[in-house]
């Protein structure tokens, strides 16, 4: 598991060693559209093949990822071990979203033993995200 804090913004890092995961967005500060496609075709390029998107425009960040997955293909279908699933979780606590992604997310292609907290916000809270993940 990794935790990873972004603000608006900084610089997306390279995690090639991270792939394939599944990834728990944690939406808690303003993303303009277009750095919001950045992250988007991010997460795609970073092996992520299962997004669970929470908290503000959550909605809004499951159809940009479903975009980001489509342009990283030339063809009319997505291959199904390229095919990214995204979700997103409105109303509901962010424990649940966790306990989703431990018990519940998975891709019928791969294996998705990383799991990426992406936690965009101004500051970071690691420790109490972690913890709440594997209280879950």
């Amino acid at each position: 598991m990794k935790y990873l804090q972004l603000a608006a913004t900084d610089k997306l890092p390279n995690l090639p060693e991270f792939k394939p995961c599944k990834a728990v967005l944690i939406v808690e500060t303003s993303i303009a559209p277009d750095q919001r496609a950045d992250v988007s075709q991010w997460l795609v390029a970073t092996g992520c093949l299962y997004m669970m998107a929470w908290g503000l425009d959550c909605a809004s960040w499951a159809h940009s990822v479903q975009l980001a997955n489509r342009k990283a293909f030339d063809q009319p279908e997505i291959p199904d071990q390229s095919l990214v699933i995204t979700t997103w979780h409105e109303d509901v606590p962010l424990k649940d979203v966790f306990w989703f992604a431990k018990h519940t997310a998975s891709h019928p292609c791969s294996q998705l033993d990383n799991v990426l907290l992406l936690h965009l916000s101004v500051e970071g809270r690691e420790q109490e995200l972690y913890d709440e993940y594997l209280a879950a």
